[in-house]
């Protein structure tokens, strides 16, 4: 059972919500940099990006359109099976666009690969991926990211959009979640 403060829960702060909005902040003068005189697509991959991809882009500044996907991978277990279904599709067409995926962890790697390899045979003219946290050793797929917010351990992580059970993504900073919590 969850705590009544969902701060008891949480092990451990691994990032503040000011270093957030400084990490953030650097990513959209990056982005903004690379992508000047581009058509560039923001594309949230639903659920975990929204509160990332939602500060992200007023952090960029250049015209942007921004789009939704919802996938799975997991099925009825924890760890992804690298197959992707994918629940809600984009709804613009992708050729002649730059693609830029904002993710909320990049993990294992075995979703996004298979979602970048769906993506690319619509013809975009680039995609490239915004991940906020990094898992590198925890990598499964060939695959890292363009963007990097910031790398983090291979704990269990929740706030700023990651949850557990879908609890704990209103947490505005970056938390290590107690074992105890997600392990009974």
């Amino acid at each position: 059972m969850f705590s009544e403060n969902m701060n008891d829960d949480v092990k451990e702060v691994l990032l503040t919500e000011e270093q957030i909005h400084e990490i953030v902040e650097g990513l959209g003068k990056k982005i903004t940099e690379d992508y000047r005189g581009k058509n560039l697509v923001l594309v949230s991959v639903l659920k975990g990006s929204v509160v990332f991809m939602a500060d992200l882009m007023r952090a960029i500044d250049l015209p942007c359109s921004i789009d939704f996907m919802v996938v799975s991978s997991y099925g009825a277990g924890t760890e992804s099976s690298g197959v992707v279904k994918i629940i809600k599709d984009l709804d613009a067409d992708l050729r002649g666009v730059d693609l830029l995926i904002v993710e909320d962890i990049l993990d294992t790697g075995r979703t996004l690969s298979s979602l970048i390899k769906i993506l690319k045979m619509r013809n975009p003219n680039s995609v490239k991926i915004c991940t906020f946290l990094d898992k590198p050793e925890r990598r499964l797929a060939d695959i890292s990211a363009d963007y990097v917010g910031a790398c983090v351990p291979d704990e269990f992580v929740v706030g700023y959009g990651l949850d557990y059970d879908e609890i704990y993504r209103n947490i505005p900073y970056l938390g290590v979640l107690k074992p105890e919590v997600y392990s009974k």
